[in-house]
């Protein structure tokens, strides 16, 4: 079978590399892939939401399965597309990736269906959020609806500040039409937690647990990122007992609130989840894989991910499992300087081939023989051992042999979990 794999990102490399292993994969393509996807399929230089010419290309190359990566593909209604034109594919409808392109939906759907979530509310007028905002406690999470690249998140330290987000938010719609509306939130407090699971629309698999780390700089301090690094399994922060509730109190629900709504979703679902003394409550919902976390899920992963994306496709994941290495694994991000501000490209990589953990290119391109930075998070080296301190040692290592100008990346990666 041929796989194509829509998007440039460290996560799709991720996909493409475990679906390259796959017996049943004859070829792997990447539209548009990166420098370092180019090692493991041939990139098409076709932009992720250009969805006809994609169309036109599965059908002429005559694609098994297409994989979509980015959120906003699937926002965009990639998935009813391909559908419409007898093509398979891999992620929730337009109708069903609500849940993640719209905040306000998806918090609908979790306070209906008893899934917890943080005490707040939701708005389309400036005004009103402003008058909700002064009857809160601070701190206060505002967050802009719509997806803003993992940066519609501004946790406020008061109500001048809060006030200043949603005027940002709303009025000069620093993220677009993002900003459309605003969900206001308590501030919750606890450890962050990542889970994956494919859902066919009757059930779920779960995967084991995750944590990526969002801050730019140690100790989780400065801007948000699209994430800095990752580890698995997180055993620590969401043990046995945590995640039995995790999935009564998450997943149960929302299988039974896509019942109850008559939503038809088939994916990846990834519940960004905060533990709290009081249990898992859920931050918002994710329609796709992670990214760091599917880099090191990947790299866990034993059994054929082509089979299980087939079975999540065909409603067929209550007769299958999923086998996965008992190593932990870390991957840690290095970023262009000023991520996630303004930052150059066209850096050159060095150090690559001396490393023995897995790279995979976030933001490369590759000129001759060599590879130039060309994005904000660039490679994220992730390793396997025995244990969790042992694979943190083992991706740090590799992290330092390679360099390029400007590199910049955390050195506290799964301390946490330690």
């Amino acid at each position: 079978m041929k796989v194509l794999v829509i998007g440039s990102g460290g996560r799709e490399h991720a996909l493409a590399w475990k679906l390259k292993q796959s017996p049943r994969v004859a070829e792997v393509f990447c539209a548009p892939g990166n420098g370092g996807i180019a090692q493991v399929a041939t990139c098409v230089p076709l932009a992720a939401n250009d969805h006809g010419a994609l169309v036109q290309f599965a059908k002429r190359e005559g694609i098994g399965l297409t994989v979509v990566g980015p959120d906003d593909a699937l926002a965009g209604g990639i998935v009813d597309h391909f559908e419409s034109e007898g093509l398979r594919i891999f992620g929730p409808t337009k109708s069903a990736a609500r849940l993640e392109s719209s905040k306000v939906f998806a918090k609908q759907f979790m306070l209906r269906h008893g899934i917890p979530t943080a005490a707040g509310g939701q708005f389309s007028d400036p005004a009103e959020a402003c008058a909700f905002i002064a009857k809160m406690a601070v701190p206060i999470v505002v967050k802009a609806s719509g997806l803003a690249l993992g940066k519609g998140v501004i946790i406020a330290q008061t109500h001048a500040e809060a006030d200043a987000a949603v005027r940002e938010i709303m009025v000069e719609r620093k993220f677009g039409d993002a900003g459309t509306e605003v969900v206001i939130e308590e501030f919750l407090d606890g450890l962050e937690c990542s889970i994956h699971a494919l859902v066919d629309g009757r059930g779920y698999l779960l995967f084991p647990s995750a944590q990526d780390h969002k801050r730019a700089l140690d100790g989780d301090r400065g801007l948000n990122t699209g994430g800095m690094g990752t580890f698995s399994p997180a055993d620590k922060i969401l043990p046995p007992a945590m995640e039995k509730r995790v999935r009564v109190e998450v997943m149960d629900r929302f299988i039974t609130g896509l019942r109850a709504d008559d939503l038809d979703f088939r994916g990846m679902l990834f519940p960004g989840l905060m533990i709290t003394p009081n249990g898992p409550k859920v931050l918002e919902f994710n329609c796709r894989f992670g990214d760091p976390e599917t880099q090191v899920l990947m790299a866990r992963l034993d059994s054929d991910l082509l089979d299980l994306l087939d079975a999540t496709i065909d409603r067929r994941l209550g007769k299958c499992g999923a086998r996965w290495l008992p190593s932990p694994a870390v991957c840690v991000i290095m970023a262009s300087g000023g991520y996630p501000g303004g930052y150059e490209k066209g850096k050159p990589i060095t150090g690559l081939d001396s490393v023995d953990a897995t790279v995979f290119h976030a933001g490369t391109k590759r000129e001759g023989d060599r590879y130039l930075t060309n994005g904000g998070r660039v490679l994220g080296v992730t390793a396997l051992a025995a244990t969790l301190g042992a694979a943190r040692e083992r991706a740090y290592a590799d992290v330092k042999k390679i360099h390029f100008e400007g590199a910049h990346y955390r050195t506290d990666i799964a301390a946490r979990g330690l």
